[in-house]
Order: C-alpha cells, then sequence, then structure tokens
C-alpha cells in the first residue's frame, strides 16, 4: 500500500499529514520557520521524508478562485520542483482552494479556542489537501 504525505505551505508555517494506507489522512505536526525562509522549511520537510519514507508527497496549491495560479501559488511550485530533486520523491501539486477554510469550520464545531486552532489549523489543512487528493484516487 502507497504511503502519502501532505504538505499545506504558508510563509511562516508548514502544516503536514499522513496516510500510511492510502485511504484516511491524519495530522502529524507543524514545521515552523522564519518568514518567507522556504529553505529552512525545505530542509525540515526533506528531514521528515527521509524518516518516514513516504510513495508520494502531496503539496497544496494555491490557486485563484478564477484557477489562475497565485504569487504563492509560484512559490509552491518552486518548492515542490526542488522538493522532488532533492528526495527523489512525486510531490504532486494539490489545488487547495478552500482547505483553510474549511479547516477553520472543522475547529469551530469542535468548539477549539482560538489558541489551540492557531495551532492546529495548519495540519488540519494538510489533511484537507491529503484527503481530497486521497478521495480523487479512490473515484477513479
Amino acid at each position: 500500500m502507497a504511503k502519502y504525505i501532505g504538505l499545506d505551505l504558508g510563509s511562516v508555517t508548514c502544516g503536514v499529514s499522513q496516510s500510511d494506507t492510502g485511504i484516511i489522512a491524519r495530522t502529524v505536526k507543524t514545521i515552523r520557520f522564519k518568514p518567507d525562509d522556504y529553505d529552512s522549511a525545505l530542509d525540515q520537510v526533506l528531514a521528515y521524508v527521509a524518516q518516514e519514507k513516504p510513495d508520494h508527497i502531496v503539496l497544496g496549491y494555491p490557486k485563484l478562485l478564477n484557477g489562475d495560479v497565485s504569487e504563492r501559488g509560484h512559490i509552491c511550485e518552486e518548492f515542490g520542483e526542488v522538493l522532488e530533486q532533492e528526495s527523489g520523491i512525486e510531490v504532486i501539486l494539490w489545488d487547495e482552494r478552500y482547505t483553510t477554510k474549511v479547516a477553520e469550520e472543522i475547529l469551530l464545531e469542535a468548539d477549539m479556542s482560538r489558541k489551540k486552532r492557531k495551532k492546529k489549523i495548519d495540519q488540519l489543512a494538510a489533511v484537507q489537501i491529503l484527503q481530497t487528493y486521497l478521495n480523487y484516487l479512490s473515484s477513479k
């Protein structure tokens, strides 16, 4: 069975999710780095990837509502290319529109405090990214 890692790359954090079965995604952790220090983010992601040895990496791909690629989307494209080259593992860019909003709604429904939501939002967004990709695969 294929093992997947999901990533939600932001400007100071990267939410990480994982699926060991290819069916259900779960939260793992939030990687923190200095603003726009993607080299540090990449090093931390590569260390996690080396430890976990996934078959695929699914990276959230921010697009504008009209489908155009945003500035952050271009950053993710470059990050994904370098991650794939350095790790030797396929990186799949996956449309992440609405994932943070859905994650926020889930945490609000769970009646989680603002402080706790802030700590978990990136991980849960990474779960949403990976889970929607896994759902897509299972529907094919």
